[in-house]
């Protein structure tokens, strides 16, 4: 017997879903917490990096008032993140070419590598299952993943 859409056993199956995401979002979070505590790190800082890094794959300026932004810091609190991540030598600052007003921000290459080593066969697993799916399954999964974004985070859907 199949149940009408959103019915309580749907909502049941949607909520599964839900819950299941959070589990997933859970263990990322201890793995970078795993991450930063074996290389001196605090959470924040791997959080900075992906973010750091998301920009760069977006094409996307990264400075240290965006950075601040997505990472609900204010000023004080960003410059000294950025501090700690360049005297680990994660993190480098340069004048912008076009605004030599504005400091742009990159994560430097053995920060890179660092991540690499520690997250790239967990990464590397789930595209290998992401090319199990066909394109309508793994269009879905993408869609559902943007829809949840925008509602954490309360930004756009790309």
């Amino acid at each position: 017997m199949s149940t009408a859409a959103g019915s309580p056993a749907d909502r049941g199956t949607e909520m599964e879903t839900v819950h299941l995401l959070r589990r997933v979002t859970v263990e990322f979070g201890l793995r970078q917490a795993e991450f930063a505590a074996r290389h001196g790190m605090h959470p924040t800082d791997v959080r900075a990096l992906i973010c750091l890094l998301d920009d760069a794959r977006a094409g996307t300026p990264a400075t240290a008032g965006r950075l601040g932004t997505r990472l609900g810091l204010n000023s004080a609190g960003t410059t000294a993140l950025i501090d700690r991540l360049e005297r680990l030598g994660h993190v480098t600052r340069s004048r912008d070419e076009r605004d030599r007003r504005q400091v742009l921000l990159t994560v430097d290459a053995r920060a890179v590598e660092l991540g690499q080593a520690f997250f790239g066969p967990t990464l590397a697993g789930m595209a290998q299952l992401l090319r199990t799916f066909d394109d309508r399954e793994a269009a879905a999964v993408r869609r559902f993943l943007l829809g949840a974004y925008a509602a954490l985070s309360g930004e756009t859907a790309d």
